[in-house]
This record gives structure tokens, C-alpha cells and sequence, in this order.
């Protein structure tokens, strides 16, 4: 659970930085891809930490928790992916892939899962 928290705040840090630092420290390093691609990234490496897992979501008792959280924090992370795939960088997609994957497969792990 400590990575899932890393993947899920440390973009929205970065695009909290970026907002402060670029509107009111007047800097120009500060990019929208300084902001865009951690957004990218984490669901790439939640896909990873899911595949790593799965054992711990085919466990109800054991992994309903882990489960519900990466399906929620995956969906929130869907709609801003599908923007920056359309408005920034087309490797966004390889993010929004991610995304639906990790939300169809827990679902095809839990119809897996023995009763």
C-alpha cells in the first residue's frame, strides 16, 4: 500500500508545484510536462504493482482493500489521461491502457477467485 500511496500522490504533488510555482514564483522551468508526465507514469507502475499482487486481489479477505483502493485511484486517474493523451503526448495512452486493464482484470481475478 505504501507504493500505491506514492503513485497516487506524488503526481498530484507535482501538479500542485507546478500551478504554485508557474502563477505565483514566476518560473519557467516549472512546464506543464513536469506536471504531465507523473500523471502518465503512475499508472504504468500501478499496472506493474498490480501484476505483482494479483495473488493478494484473487484473497477477498486478505486483499479487499488493496483492491478497491487501485481500482479507485485508477479511475480518478482515467479521465486526466484521456486529456493528456488527446491534448499533450499520444505515449498517454499507454497510461489510459493501463488504466483499463487494471480495471478489468481485478474484475476476471475475482470471478477466478475460488468461492
Amino acid at each position: 500500500m505504501k507504493y500505491l500511496a506514492v503513485f497516487t500522490v506524488a503526481p498530484i504533488l507535482c501538479f500542485a508545484f507546478q500551478d504554485l510555482g508557474s502563477k505565483y514564483g514566476g518560473t519557467d522551468w516549472l512546464t506543464y510536462g513536469y506536471a504531465a508526465w507523473p500523471m502518465m507514469i503512475g499508472p504504468v507502475l500501478m499496472l506493474l504493482l498490480f501484476i505483482k499482487n494479483r495473488e493478494l486481489i484473487r484473497d477477498p479477505q486478505k486483499g479487499s482493500n488493496f483492491s478497491q483502493v487501485i481500482k479507485m485511484v485508477s479511475f480518478l486517474y482515467l479521465i486526466p489521461n484521456v486529456f493528456a493523451a488527446l491534448g499533450y503526448s499520444w505515449l498517454a495512452w499507454i497510461s489510459v491502457l493501463s488504466i483499463l486493464t487494471i480495471l478489468v482484470a481485478d474484475r476476471q481475478l475475482k470471478k477466478q477467485a475460488p468461492a
